[in-house]
């Protein structure tokens, strides 16, 4: 099993996200089993692993979404700069300011492009004045790298853009906050090669500004977006490391089987 003792070469600075004895139960369903992990900023982490390995499950443990499912219990403690996001005193939403979150489908709100990306500054006060708000609205698009094909359609439904666009108008729209964590959930999953490729283009851009931790169902995309790789199976974190290790001398053998196809 992965330890994360292990990672003595990689300064305490460089750690984002401290995971420590993770479990999540489910009622009487053990999904999260013992991991333990360390993220690094300025670095695109993979989870991979088969359907229903809990990969999904312990990013949505990184900004506490699993808080909204009633039977869900998640112990263990998971550091973010240092301080413990499970907490009393941390206000969820605020956490989620800095943890933003990309779903699998593209889910822009019932709204213009532009209130799109200005409903999160506004809730949490980071506009003083339209002026600020126009700004952030432009500086989020580009960074999304969608706004050369809305500027001039801002007030135009949200939902009325192309798959590959809304999934753009949502990353812009979770960078809006300045969150200096971004999860994504199979945010391609959905989507056609040319929007995918534009996708996977942007997150190597957004990892110079955020530590990105991405589950995919994709080794490839892994392989291609990513620095680390973590291998999930059955619960538990089976391997950790260098995605090019990961994907061309795996330490475990459930890591081989599953990247070579004989396990998932």
């Amino acid at each position: 099993m992965y330890d994360a003792t292990l990672e003595n070469d990689v300064s305490q600075k460089d750690i984002k996200i401290a995971a420590d004895n993770v479990q999540v139960h489910y009622g009487d369903t053990h999904a999260i089993k013992d991991v333990s992990v360390q993220i690094q900023d300025k670095t695109v982490t993979a989870f991979i692993g088969p359907s229903g390995c809990g990969k999904s499950t312990f990013l949505r443990t990184l900004n506490r979404m699993n808080d909204t499912i009633d039977i869900c219990r998640v112990t263990g403690q998971i550091l973010l700069d240092g301080e413990d996001i499970y907490d009393s005193k941390v206000d969820p939403v605020q956490l989620r300011a800095k943890v933003g979150m990309v779903f699998q489908k593209p889910n822009p709100f019932p709204k213009s492009i532009y209130d799109n990306i200005a409903y999160g500054p506004r809730i949490h006060g980071l506009a003083n004045s339209k002026a600020d708000l126009d700004v952030i609205v432009e500086k989020s698009l580009r960074r999304g790298a969608i706004w050369n094909e809305v500027k001039d359609r801002l007030h135009e439904p949200g939902t009325g853009l192309s798959g590959g666009q809304q999934q753009r108008l949502c990353i812009a729209r979770a960078v809006a906050t300045e969150p200096e964590v971004l999860l994504m959930d199979e945010p391609c999953s959905a989507l056609d090669p040319i929007a995918t490729a534009q996708v996977e283009e942007l997150i190597d851009e957004l990892r110079t500004n955020y530590s990105v931790v991405i589950v995919t169902h994709s080794m490839q995309q892994a392989a291609r977006v990513s620095q680390k790789t973590a291998f999930f199976h059955l619960g538990n974190l089976v391997e950790y490391d260098d995605t090019s290790k990961i994907f061309t001398n795996p330490t475990d053998e459930r890591t081989e089987s599953y990247i070579t196809g004989r396990i998932g």
